[in-house]
């Protein structure tokens, strides 16, 4: 039988005062996801998304840039000559950068605008652009050197100018009182290992290029699916093919704008529409990434909750991530 995974991404946290010292996902009413569990244990959670998955299902970490993995993840032309970067929402002030998770719909609008009106300036490199969610984009261009620049989601000096972009970084921040699009994460496309022979077909059901770009790079299907409602039931249908890691990359995102009580209700969201869609189903895995902090708005490397519907003799124990995936794929539902 097939078994689903369920990525809860970011929902770990800091204890948060205004809930007596209690975390999200301890205050959130999750009744469907308490009731299931079956079996349980933590491991080694990572400091971002794509590197938990690619060592989940494969036992390494990615040798592939995360800019190149989400080109993977949202199709976009790469090449042996062509480098991606990822762009991201930021305000840069006096050889600063802090990112910005809180882009409303007309900055996204006016910096979508403002980098298509310049992208003749990149002619000679031939780029493609595609924005993906509240302002974020990313861009394939060919080139030979790759630009090592800070990433998000902590506040960083700018140390180093994206030479071939920095006359359109400044313009668009001149336009927009500071607000403009960074590029990091850049680099080309490596091979990657292979999934662990027990992982068999399975298809990554996400809005998320990063988690769309990982089950691309190791061979596997992906589906991108905006609206996390519409996620779930075509998750169940899916199973009939195979496994399926559904990604509620939601919750992470919440958690950025540093919104304790909207990440609640987002966890709680999550176990209304698995309740839904998979209540007779019996072979769930519940997975967190990573903390994110509703406080801070920051990643936190810590140790992470796995939880299962079914015994895979997860024992309450603290297991290594890149032996996990053959665990819980040889456990049997009760």
């Amino acid at each position: 039988m097939s078994t689903l995974f369920v990525l809860l991404d970011g929902a770990e946290d800091h204890r948060i005062p205004d809930f007596g010292g209690r975390k999200p996902l301890e205050v959130a009413e999750t009744p469907f996801m308490d009731s299931l569990v079956k079996d349980s244990g933590s491991t080694q959670g990572s400091t971002y998304t794509h590197l938990f998955i690619n060592k989940l299902f494969t036992g390494h970490p990615p040798l592939t840039p995360r800019g190149a993995i989400e080109a993977l993840g949202l199709q976009l032309r790469m090449s042996p000559r062509r480098v991606a970067y990822r762009l991201s929402p930021a305000y840069i002030s006096n050889g600063t950068i802090e990112w910005a998770y809180h882009v409303d719909e007309g900055q996204e609008n006016e910096m979508m605008k403002g980098l298509q009106r310049r992208l003749p300036l990149l002619a000679d490199k031939d780029p493609e652009v595609l924005f993906f969610l509240k302002g974020r984009a990313v861009m394939t261009l060919e080139g030979d050197e790759v630009l090592e620049m800070p990433c998000p989601p902590s506040p960083a000096p700018l140390a180093r100018r994206p030479e071939f972009m920095w006359p359109i970084i400044t313009e668009i921040a001149e336009e927009l009182g500071g607000l403009t699009l960074m590029p990091w994460g850049g680099g080309r496309m490596e091979g990657e290992a292979l999934p662990h022979p027990a992982l068999g077909p399975l298809t990554t059901v996400s809005n998320s290029p990063t988690a769309l770009g990982i089950s691309r790079a190791i061979g596997e299907k992906a589906l991108r699916v905006d609206r996390l409602a519409e996620r779930f039931p075509l998750a169940r249908g899916l199973l009939d093919e195979g496994n399926v890691f559904l990604h509620a990359d939601e919750i992470d995102e919440v958690s950025h704008q540093r919104d304790p009580e909207l990440k609640v209700r987002t966890i709680e969201e999550v176990d209304s529409l698995l309740e839904a869609h998979f209540s007779d189903f019996p072979r769930i895995v519940l997975l967190v990434d990573h903390g994110t902090s509703s406080l801070t708005g920051e990643h936190i490397q810590m140790d992470v909750p796995v939880m299962s519907s079914y015994s895979c003799s997860l024992g309450r124990r603290r297991l290594p991530l890149a032996g996990l995936m053959p665990l819980l794929l040889s456990g049997r539902e009760r």
